[in-house]
């Protein structure tokens, strides 16, 4: 048995500690607020973000940082993308010196375009070979009420991919291991982007082909990013790429795909960030990512058109006759 620290207590964040607590760890999950503390403490529920989940004995929860951290083998960050470096200057001095530090986060840093993984790296001085990201289709619900589902652990020590895999294994969750940490945070952070046009489109009343026409040429965009940044090109065909895109393209779970189809249906912003109420971290990465991919020469004709609809400098329907009045060329893989 390991101690898990689990910052914080959203969905995801909640569903993963319920994850290795089934595997039989000892977790400690960190929460804000002390209703939601109480609550998973006393009644085994996080009726915020999991209705209706009951968790498991091994789970408590705590508002005190210092106190989740203390003994942890791994500690796992699910957290607003764009929090983590203001956040990490808080815990970084609590973190056990050989803890790895396992990312559940799918965006891109704006402001310096890096990866969750890189942030961790620069605010905490952890070397990289300690960091760990997890990613794949992962819609929270799905997992926390058991439905079967996989996930990729990427970390640049095999080794410790390995201990984190029996960590987090359960009958209903599969985690595999890989080394391609770039390739698994640009498919998750790209997804959120290519799921937020997605809804774009839904909202808007167009159907099937049109979704397919953006998951495989959001694919595409992804393949030609993490070309140009140095990842394994099977890495965009696997859980973390595909599966991933997949997933959160076509679920009514997704927050990004719920926050497109907000859009679409004429909401502001402003009024889909309410109505969705949870972070969409596409929303935020958008142009992120879209920096990313112009400083390494990369065309992303999807990003591009989303980033700008976000930023109030196109209209949705300026989006789709933009999308579709690009000239026609041959389709090549990563092209």
């Amino acid at each position: 048995m390991a101690r898990v620290a689990v910052f914080s207590a959203g969905s995801w964040g909640t569903t993963m500690a319920k994850v290795f607590a089934d595997a039989g760890q000892d977790v400690t999950l960190y929460a804000r607020r002390m209703p939601v503390v109480a609550s998973i403490n006393r009644e085994r529920l996080n009726p915020d973000y999991l209705p209706g989940i009951v968790l498991p004995d091994q789970l408590r929860a705590t508002t005190s940082a210092v106190e989740a951290l203390a003994g942890a083998a791994h500690v796992v960050l699910s957290i607003p993308a764009q929090t983590l470096r203001a956040n990490l200057a808080d815990w970084a001095a609590h973190i056990p010196s050989d803890a790895v530090v396992v990312s559940l986060m799918k965006g891109i840093e704006t402001g310096t375009g890096l990866r969750m993984s890189e942030v961790i790296r620069q605010a905490t001085g952890i070397p990289a070979e300690r960091i760990a990201v997890l990613s794949g289709p992962n819609l929270a619900r799905e997992i926390a009420t058991q439905h079967p589902a996989a996930s990729v652990i990427a970390c640049p020590d095999e080794g410790a991919a390995t201990v984190l895999q029996q960590a987090c294994h359960t009958p209903y969750f599969r985690p595999y291991t890989a080394t391609d940490v770039v390739g698994c945070e640009l498919g998750g952070a790209v997804k959120n982007v290519i799921a937020l046009a997605v809804g774009l489109a839904g909202g808007l009343g167009f159907g099937d082909n049109a979704r397919a026409l953006l998951i495989t040429r959001g694919l595409a965009e992804t393949s030609r990013l993490g070309a140009a940044m140095g990842a394994d090109p099977l890495t965009f065909s696997g859980l973390a790429g595909a599966g991933d895109l997949i997933a959160t393209c076509a679920s009514p779970l997704s927050r990004n795909r719920t926050f497109g189809e907000h859009l679409g249906r004429g909401l502001s912003v402003e009024e889909a960030t309410r109505e969705t109420r949870q972070t969409a971290e596409g929303v935020k990465s958008c142009a992120a990512v879209l920096e990313l991919a112009r400083a390494h020469g990369v065309e992303m004709p999807i990003t591009e058109v989303v980033s700008a609809v976000i930023a109030g400098a196109a209209t949705v329907k300026d989006a789709a006759e933009a999308l579709m009045s690009r000239s026609p060329k041959p389709e090549r893989y990563g092209h």
